[in-house]
């Protein structure tokens, strides 16, 4: 029989008691981690969101207490009474190991059904199941870690950004559809028959529009959209901190957010120093490999094309420059090893991949005969190459306008080279300002050349007059801050003035036609004393995720979707009722669904193919159940009505369908 909360009321948190509390009545609540049960004597280990307390259940001195904690099982939710106690022996791995409660009274106020996985920090369980079952997987310590530290360095930005006098303002959820690299997600009006809104993929727009309203300093702790493939660093939606600034230098927003992350890094317990360096796009690029490089190891990358005559070039078909680097101890490399960076580097769309072993003894290459005995020490010596290192080069197969190609695809195989040989320097937070970014971009595609960021970034001044003469030379007031390989930030110096504004477009081929469609509103706003701005957005799950050690953001995001793009424990997305979409004017072309409740908590779909020149009515395909493994082949079933889901038998297995035109029935 389950007890009732009542008047019960918690005086402590379980990880929170200690040896100052010996002697103490307390009354803790939460639930049953683990049990042991030693005959006259039964422990359990009761867990809230602090910690964990050890629980002592006496049958001589509490019999009553010690009958109901032997019906205890895991995971039930209880509330204990009793005194605190010194322990005998003190248990170093619990916070609260110097002490145990010696219950009195147990109120069990419900029970539970065992755990698909134990509850615990280290599990084996699938990812797949540990978001199936989130609010299981919440329970466990490292999950409120994580949550915590988030709340506590989202509290500090908060803190950092009102010193600084910024107002946190909102913006809307729903808006208009504007290009920002991504796809939006549309939600269609009920009101407004045919027309969407767009779920923002940033504030972008409204945050220049609260500058020119004259709001000075903007921030916002924002919920951002964007509909693109998942990755361990990407989701579907994802936080950021959003800000904008009215007459800023570049250097006054870097140093707004260099206090940001210095004071975020402190609440997790990591020392930064500001201010942080910077570097060039073009810079990095050929150093790295990279626009958000790790530097937390060396291994730089050298232009080497010097080394590979020309006679060389033409049989290896190289085209472009070369780029290389020195791999630390790697000369010991097997063949094996090596056709293994050789297929790495094909993968990254190299032309090839080239080596120099460096030995005591000498020097040993695979394109030796190519190149000579003297260009094979020149490239060993332009990477600056020790003996039992490995110099690998590469060249790619396809030039990218604007950028080095190789370059790109030897950053990739630094990156790889370092985690194989270990030289990465895990205990190092290394950020990085980079600026000077191409204002443009090559699209293939389009075969034209397109905003490398937003239509409103901002141009280098000495770069104006490049604009539409030589754009792949033209440089934005764009910057990213990186931190450890990741970006952290985007942001840029915008362009508030009409003039050069209006060459922007007009490079980017845009009519006036289109720009009203797209950016109507904001050009209007434009026009009535625009205040020089500058601004950048911050993401706040990768920050997080960062500091607290972690790989993915789906470990610091509370309900994640997987990378396949769904909430497994909530069934999203799924499908909607007929009604819905009839309220709407929405038709589903090609298949139409109809579910209804299975005996396993799902729910079952039957899926029709619709004929285009109809409308309505078709096919019956399949039957099943997302949750459950049955599936049931349909009959063919034709009318110009829809087919719905009338019964589901669970005794049999058996759907009812209805033709509502008809009321046949199969």
């Amino acid at each position: 029989m389950l007890d009732f909360l009542g008047n019960l009321k918690r005086t402590h948190y379980c990880g929170e008691l200690r040896a100052k509390d010996e002697g103490r009545d307390v009354l803790v609540m939460g639930w049953v981690a683990r049990r042991r049960d030693l005959g006259n004597l039964l422990f359990l280990d009761i867990r809230d969101r602090t910690g964990i307390v050890q629980v002592v259940f006496n049958k001589e001195t509490q019999p009553a207490a010690h009958a109901k904690a032997e019906q205890a099982r895991g995971e039930f939710v209880v509330a204990v009474e009793g005194k605190i106690l010194k322990r005998q022996k003190a248990n170093p791995e619990l916070a609260s190991g110097e002490v145990e409660l010696v219950a009195s009274k147990l109120h069990v106020l419900n029970n539970a059904k065992t755990p698909p996985f134990p509850i615990e920090d280290e599990i084996n369980a699938a990812e797949e199941t540990r978001l199936r079952f989130r609010y299981l997987d919440l329970r466990r310590p490292k999950p409120h870690r994580n949550l915590a530290l988030r709340h506590k360095i989202i509290l500090e930005i908060r803190k950092v950004m009102d010193e600084m006098g910024f107002l946190e303002v909102e913006t809307p959820m729903l808006t208009r559809s504007t290009p920002e690299g991504a796809r939006d997600f549309l939600v269609p009006s009920r009101i407004h028959h045919g027309q969407f809104y767009a779920l923002p993929q940033s504030p972008q727009i409204f945050k220049q529009i609260l500058m020119i309203a004259g709001m000075d300093k903007y921030f916002q702790i924002v919920k951002c959209f964007r509909d693109e493939d998942l990755r361990a660093d990407r989701q579907l939606e994802f936080t950021q901190l959003d800000l904008e600034m009215s007459f800023p230098r570049q250097e006054d927003i870097f140093h707004v957010i260099e206090q940001v992350m210095v004071r975020a890094c402190a609440v997790a317990g990591i020392k930064a120093e500001a201010p942080f360096p910077h570097m060039q796009y073009k810079d990095v690029i050929r150093k790295y490999g990279s626009d958000k490089p790790d530097m937390r190891f060396g291994m730089e990358l050298h232009e080497v094309t010097h080394c590979f005559p020309e006679e060389a070039r033409q049989k290896l078909q190289i085209e472009g420059n070369v780029f290389a680097l020195a791999a630390p101890g790697a000369a010991g490399y097997s063949r094996k090893q090596l056709d293994e960076l050789t297929e790495k580097a094909k993968a990254l769309k190299a032309r090839g991949a080239y080596f120099v072993k460096v030995a005591p003894e000498g020097l040993t290459s695979t394109v030796e005969k190519l190149i000579g005995p003297e260009n094979v020490k020149k490239l060993a010596d332009a990477c600056g190459a020790k003996a039992g290192d490995l110099v690998l080069a590469v060249s790619a197969k396809e030039q990218i306008q604007g950028t080095e190609a190789a370059a790109l695809i030897a950053g990739q195989l630094r990156l790889q080279l370092g985690e194989a040989l270990g030289v990465i320097d895990k205990s190092q937070w290394k950020f990085l300002w980079l600026t000077g970014f191409p204002l443009f971009e090559w699209n293939e595609t389009e075969k034209t050349w397109v905003s490398a960021q937003h239509p409103f970034t901002g141009i280098v001044d000495e770069d104006l007059e490049k604009l539409e003469s030589a754009p792949w030379e033209v440089r934005s007031k764009g910057y990213d801050l990186v931190l450890n390989g990741y970006e952290l930030g985007s942001g840029s110096i915008r362009i508030h003035r009409q003039d050069i504004q209006e060459r922007l477009f007009k490079a980017l081929g845009l009519t006036e036609e289109q720009l009203r469609r797209r950016f109507g509103f904001f050009l209007d706003a434009l026009t009535y004393g625009t205040p020089p701005h500058g601004g950048i957005a911050l993401g706040i799950d990768r920050v997080v995720m960062l500091l607290a050690g972690e790989k993915s953001i789906r470990e610091v995001i509370a309900f994640a979707k997987t990378t396949a793009a769904q909430d497994l424990m909530a069934d999203s997305p799924s499908l909607v009722d007929r009604a819905q979409l009839d309220e709407l004017h929405i038709k589903i072309s090609g298949k139409y669904y109809s579910d209804l409740e299975c005996m396993c908590g799902g729910r079952w779909h039957v899926e029709f193919e619709v004929p285009a020149k109809h409308g309505v009515g078709g096919t019956a395909l399949l039957a099943y159940c997302p949750r459950g493994t049955a599936q049931l082949p349909l009959v063919m079933l034709n009318s110009a009505a829809w087919w719905s889901v009338k019964h589901y038998d669970p005794q049999n297995g058996q759907l009812t369908l209805v033709d509502e035109s008809q009321n046949y029935r199969s």
